[in-house]
């Protein structure tokens, strides 16, 4: 913890600009919806380019103001973990969508 004035003001300052930036990004997510990337509608290259700012903009608020930049190197394992696993229930979900059998229980 900060316990001089100078290091007040130092961490002032960083979390002053880390919330312009991300209500700059915020912007940017905002003109993103005016903009057409190729598809009509919303389409992949949409999706991607609002999760891409998301996954930024979440970024910072996790290792800025969560304090997460100076942890210790369990919780990144932890989280680590934790992307692993949500990368693979979204894998299951992706392939379940994309089965080509489909049943009825009703039919």
């Amino acid at each position: 913890m900060a316990s001089n004035p100078e290091e007040i003001r130092k961490h002032q300052k960083l979390y002053l600009f880390i919330g312009c930036v991300l209500l700059i990004f915020t912007g940017v997510t905002v003109l993103m919806t005016t903009i057409d990337l190729g598809t009509p509608g919303v389409g992949p290259s949409d999706i991607a380019a609002g999760l891409a700012i998301a996954t930024f903009k979440s970024s910072l608020v996790a290792l800025i103001f969560m304090h997460l930049n100076s942890e210790k190197k369990l919780i990144y394992k932890f989280l680590l973990f934790t992307m692993i696993f949500f990368a693979g229930m979204m894998t299951l979900f992706v392939l379940a969508k994309l089965d080509p059998i489909t049943f009825s229980f009703y039919h």
